[in-house]
């Protein structure tokens, strides 16, 4: 569920358009903002950045505008990292729609939690966070509502990492820890929504997906695909297990990475 088995980033891109695009606008708005440092990026940054006071003065936008910006490398590269990881299972699992509205949803939510927590800060905040934490929120709400969608290692995992990443929030004074935490209620809001309907995480429905594109390809003329004599034995469970122990542990890393920059 959370195992990258794409064999390419054209299969990943292919599987799960909207985490895709979301990594790509994160990524290329902090090369404009952050490291090509340039006039127009500086004012993309001062207008969009997060703050409450400005935001009590009537620059609503800041609100939703300050979850597409982030402060250096660390910072976009753990997002991002969570959203590949944690994101295309349930863009899978709710479509494409109702995942970009959970997403901005909880994201929403953090920020406007943030604001209403101290509404006169003057300090800027920026990132995605609250909106990871939000995808957070949908899974701890379907490991208690809706078990069928998410097995038990797999609810493990999500644990974990959200206890780490918890523990993190709170030991960082950096980390603006209101839109972590409201940002994870969000998610777990909007869950009821975003789950009706909701199917568990198959890895066929990818193969599917990609059968029916190639043969929407091969309509138009013969291609040649140089994979078609190669078989792929299906994963062992004690494979399974130390994949998920592997993602575990960069995840980890990644964590006490940022802690240690930020900190």
């Amino acid at each position: 569920m959370f195992i990258r088995t794409e064999r390419s980033v054209k299969d990943f891109m292919l599987f799960y358009p909207v985490v895709t695009t979301l990594v790509i606008i994160n990524l290329l708005i902090w090369l404009l903002t952050d490291f090509f440092p340039t006039e127009f990026g500086r004012k993309v940054l001062n207008w969009g950045a997060g703050n409450n006071l400005l935001t009590l003065n009537g620059e609503y936008w800041r609100i939703f505008t300050g979850m597409f910006l982030h402060a250096g490398f660390m910072h976009v590269l753990f997002n991002s990292f969570s959203l590949v990881l944690f994101g295309p299972a349930l863009e899978q699992m709710i479509g494409k729609w109702k995942f970009v509205f959970a997403y901005l949803g909880a994201g929403l939510i953090g920020n406007i939690g943030t604001y209403f927590i101290e509404p006169t800060s003057p300090t800027f905040h920026i990132g995605a966070s609250g909106a990871v934490y939000g995808l957070f929120g949908v899974y701890v709400y379907m490991m208690f509502m809706r078990k069928e969608l998410i097995d038990q290692a797999n609810a493990r995992l999500v644990l974990i990492i959200l206890v780490l990443g918890v523990v993190m929030t709170f030991a960082n004074p950096q980390i603006n820890t209101a839109a972590h935490l409201f940002g994870l209620i969000g998610g777990v809001l909007v869950a009821p929504l975003a789950l009706k309907h909701a199917q568990p995480f198959s890895i066929y429905r990818n193969v599917l997906k990609k059968q029916n594109r190639q043969s929407r390809s091969s309509a138009q003329g013969p291609q040649f695909n140089p994979d078609r004599w190669k078989k792929r034995r299906p994963r062992t469970e004690q494979q399974k297990q130390q994949l998920i122990w592997i993602v575990l542990g960069a995840v980890v890393l990644i964590i006490l990475l940022r802690t240690l920059i930020f900190g």
